[in-house]
């Protein structure tokens, strides 16, 4: 049985960082694309991260870029998403997924595992 949890969050301020991590296990962990979506409160799921099977390319949109940084170790199974800059527009429910395919990173649809989340509030 697959399972992806998601660890880390909590309350910081604007400005501050918080680094998410994903356990993962009940896959060939290696093999999957990872990535990170978020979903604020009456928005849709929105991609905020992603990376491939070895680690060596990874992609954000503009709206993290520079802010936000993807990255994985294969030998614990384990994708992170550090996040420094945070602003309060970055409050949400944070997912972790996997996906089989090697393309179209920022579709969530590619994705076939996901975590249950863990949330993030950025406020004074």
């Amino acid at each position: 049985q697959v399972q992806l949890v998601e660890s880390g969050g909590g309350l910081v301020q604007p400005g501050g960082s918080l680094t998410l991590s994903c356990a993962a296990s009940g896959l060939s962990f290696s093999s999957y694309l990872m990535g990170w979506f978020r979903r604020a409160p009456g928005k849709e799921r929105e991609f905020v991260g992603a990376i491939s099977v070895g680690g060596a390319s990874t992609l954000h949109p503009d709206s993290v870029k520079g802010r936000f940084t993807i990255s994985r170790d294969n030998a614990k199974n384990l994708v992170y998403l550090q996040m420094n800059s945070l602003k309060p527009e970055d409050t949400a429910v944070y997912h972790c997924a996997a996906s089989p395919y090697g393309s179209n990173w920022y579709i969530e649809g590619n994705y076939i595992y996901w975590g249950q989340g863990t949330q993030v509030t950025v406020s004074f």
